[in-house]
């Protein structure tokens, strides 16, 4: 199943964050492109992979219910410090030297509830 690499830069998105971050890779895979390495599935690493999301919406994140509870149950987000639960489901059979690499369609759980998912991934067409 053909599908596009996730490469350094890659944008994700969590479901419960607001902003979009970039993902940053070390070259594990040993695949590189012009922008750098390309992901695998064991790049989830918290502020080395995955940068936080601006603010969390997950009441399931302590921070954003103590906060919210302290504003007398006026909803108020926390700041955004993902904990994957790791590894990337990744959607394809094409290998690097570490595991399957992430592709567009790949996908990763946070502990608050949250599915970060690639939104836009370096534009390298791979084959698995």
């Amino acid at each position: 199943m053909p599908g596009f690499a996730a490469g350094n830069g890659a944008l994700v998105k969590c479901s419960f964050g607001v902003a979009p971050t970039p993902l940053t890779f070390l070259p594990l895979s040993m695949m590189m492109t012009p922008t750098g390495p390309i992901g695998s599935c064991v790049d989830f690493i918290p502020f080395l992979n995955v940068k936080p999301f601006g603010v969390c919406m997950s009441m399931a994140n302590p921070m954003t219910a103590a906060l919210t509870a302290a504003a007398l149950g006026v909803f108020t987000p926390a700041p955004c410090i993902p904990i994957p639960l790791g590894p990337w489901m990744p959607s394809t059979t094409a290998m690097g030297m570490v595991g399957p690499i992430l592709t567009a369609s790949s996908c990763l759980n946070c502990m608050w509830g949250g599915c970060i998912n690639i939104l836009m991934p370096a534009q390298f067409m791979v084959q698995g």
